[in-house]
């Protein structure tokens, strides 16, 4: 069976740092996203990773300030959250998958943040700025 653990969540000060991290098994998947959601909001894509292509995409309230990247020795992605804010609160999930909306054109066009995309899911890991 595909499992997605999500490690790495906890409390921060703004301004601070936090990396998540998400192990996969039962398959190495190319693809990888970041989920995050706030209470009484919907669930918004952070970010994701092309590792066939090396393309990663941001949602503009992370851009500058979050990193994606994979250690595939290791089949892990992290999301390194820097310059932490408020808003930044919230539960984060990790999602894997093989769809075409993960990856190429359609994830240029913003596929990858949308739930749809991406067909397994961690049980996410709570990240609380303060």
């Amino acid at each position: 069976d595909v499992q997605l653990v999500e490690s790495g969540g906890g409390s921060a000060l703004a301004g601070g740092s936090v990396r998540l991290s998400c192990t996969a098994s039962g398959y190495t998947f190319n693809t990888y996203s970041w989920f995050r959601q706030a209470p009484g909001k919907e669930r918004e894509g952070v970010a994701a990773i092309d590792t066939g292509d090396g393309s990663t995409y941001y949602a503009d309230s992370v851009k500058g300030r979050f990193t994606i990247y994979r250690d595939s020795a290791k089949n892990t992605v992290y999301l390194q959250m820097n310059s932490l804010k408020l808003e930044d609160t919230g539960m984060y999930y990790c999602a894997a998958g093989t769809t075409s909306f993960c990856r190429g054109s359609y994830a240029r066009g913003g596929s990858w943040a949308r739930e749809y995309a991406w067909s397994y899911w961690g049980q996410g890991t709570q990240v609380t700025v303060s």
